[in-house]
C-alpha cells in the first residue's frame, strides 16, 4: 500500500476518533449540549413540557452515541478494504477497535467532572458499531452488480 492510500484509508478513522475523544470532554456534556438543543426543541414545539424536553435531550444524546459508533465502524470497515478479504472477516476486524474504544471512552468520561460513565452507554455504543457494519452490508448488497438469471 502506498502512503497516499494509507492516508486516504486511515486519516478519516484517526480524525473521527479524535473528534469522538473531544466529544467525551466537558465541551459535549449534557449541560453544554442543552444550550443548543433546548432552544431548537422549543422552536420545534414552543409548548414542550420540561419533562418532554429532558426526555428529548436524553434521546438525542443517546442517538448521538449510536451514530458516532456507526460512523466509526463504517470508517474502519472502509479502511480495511483491500487488506482483509471477505465481508464478515473484515466486519469482525472493523468492530474490534470500536468495541475496545467504547469502554475506554466511558472510562475517560469517569474522570471528567461534568460527564458520567455508564455501562448502558457502552452497550448503546456497541449497538451503533454493529448498526454501522449492517449498513455497510446493506450498501454492499445494494451496490454490487448481480449476474442476471437465465
Amino acid at each position: 500500500m502506498k502512503f497516499r492510500e494509507i492516508l486516504t484509508a486511515w486519516l478519516p478513522v484517526a480524525l473521527w476518533m479524535a473528534l469522538m475523544f473531544f466529544g467525551s470532554t466537558d465541551a459535549f456534556s449534557a449541560e453544554h449540549t442543552s444550550r443548543y438543543l433546548t432552544p431548537f426543541l422549543r422552536w420545534l414545539d414552543p409548548d414542550i413540557s420540561a419533562a418532554a424536553l429532558a426526555q428529548a435531550h436524553l434521546l438525542l444524546r443517546k442517538a448521538a452515541h449510536v451514530t458516532e459508533y456507526a460512523i466509526l465502524s463504517g470508517l474502519l470497515f472502509r479502511a480495511l478494504r483491500g487488506l482483509i478479504g471477505g465481508f464478515w472477516r473484515r466486519a469482525a476486524v472493523a468492530l474490534a477497535p470500536a468495541l475496545i474504544f467504547a469502554p475506554l471512552d466511558e472510562f475517560h468520561q469517569s474522570f471528567v467532572p461534568s460527564r458520567t460513565s455508564s455501562l448502558g452507554d457502552v452497550l448503546i455504543d456497541y449497538s451503533g458499531a454493529i448498526a454501522g457494519i449492517l449498513i455497510c452490508r446493506i450498501l454492499q448488497l445494494a451496490l454490487t452488480p448481480r449476474n442476471p438469471t437465465r
